[in-house]
């Protein structure tokens, strides 16, 4: 098993410091997520059918003309690998573990990449996270066009995972995924902060998704989830409030990291990412004042993300200015 940011419980047992009183920030989702509505009880008597409106929802949301509603990105990236025979595939490190984890399961070889020295002759395969996470690093669609282009024309893809990018999703490919071996991701857990209802879409060729699909099987997104989603892809409304108050949050904590002397080597509109050598030493100092956050070994670095009260702000606040190299 991996670790993953959220894993409040075994927190608060290491620390012995009650649930209820913990401040996390270690799983870079959207604090001041999608309000969920009461959901239709009928909704749980019946199994998921397609032609809910969710297909519909999503193509208008994300402008690509195909669509595969998945149980989250996670269900598609652990499938993806078993749809090429073995071969090389470019990454970029650090970045979500789960992808190379995946692939190196399913017998591929994984190479690890630079952007600046590019080698795509060598690869089958270029897999990015972009937004990338932890580093926050952004590419011009242009350019990842381009790398695209290379790869498609003896055959290979292009993956994005797209998770961090909705919050600023002016590079996004998801309009250009009717071109062969380009596959992109997304997911509503982020964003929209519904990481619990397991909700994401792959973005393709028809017929790529149709092998996809025999490969994940029905029903991979439970009847009241799907319902859900539909009604927050379609909230154009609560979009764009929440795109301009993580503008605001994210520049507040921009702000609070540099006033306690802490520099940010990246970040995306929900995290920051600290390289330093103390991120060890900060992350246990903010444990032991009951904030959870992300830390990193290689490099070693931290990652934070955003409070969602005004209380929480002054928690924040509190730790950091009790923090002492």
């Amino acid at each position: 098993m991996l670790e993953h940011g959220g894993r409040l419980r075994l927190a608060a047992s290491e620390w012995g410091i009650a649930v209820e009183s913990w401040l996390d920030l270690s799983t870079g989702i959207n604090p001041d997520g999608w309000p969920v509505p009461p959901i239709p009880p009928h909704l749980w008597q019946r199994l998921p059918e397609d032609d809910d409106g969710l297909l519909v929802a999503a193509q208008h949301y994300y402008q690509a003309p195909h669509i595969l509603p998945v149980a989250g990105s996670q269900a598609a990236l652990q499938a993806l690998p078993a749809l090429r025979t073995p071969g090389r595939v470019g990454m970029f490190f650090p970045s979500y573990a789960e992808h190379a984890h995946a692939w190196e399961k399913a017998g591929h070889t994984v190479v690890p990449m630079t952007a600046d020295a590019m080698q795509l002759d060598d690869i089958d395969v270029l897999l990015l996270i972009h937004p990338n996470n932890p580093t926050g690093t952004r590419y011009d669609s242009a350019q990842l066009l381009d790398w695209h282009s290379q790869l498609a024309a003896r055959g290979g893809w292009l993956i994005v995972d797209e998770a961090y990018i909705d919050a600023d999703p002016m590079h996004s490919l998801t309009p250009y995924t009717d071109r062969s071996g380009l596959i992109v991701m997304r997911s509503l857990g982020k964003f929209f902060g519904l990481a619990g209802a397991r909700v994401g879409f792959v973005m393709a060729q028809a017929e790529f998704l149709q092998r996809l699909q025999a490969e994940l099987g029905p029903w991979t997104i439970a009847h009241p989830a799907r319902w859900l989603a539909t009604q927050a892809l379609q909230d154009s409304d609560w979009q764009a409030y929440s795109r301009a108050q993580l503008k605001q949050s994210t520049e507040r904590m921009a702000s609070l990291l540099q006033q306690h002397e802490l520099a940010v080597h990246g970040r995306t509109a929900l995290f920051h990412w600290l390289i330093t050598p103390h991120a060890a030493a900060l992350y246990q100092h903010l444990a032991q004042c009951g904030i959870l956050t992300r830390l990193f070994t290689e490099p070693v670095s931290l990652r934070i993300g955003l409070p969602a009260t005004e209380a929480e702000w002054q928690h924040l606040q509190q730790g950091l200015s009790t923090w002492q190299r």
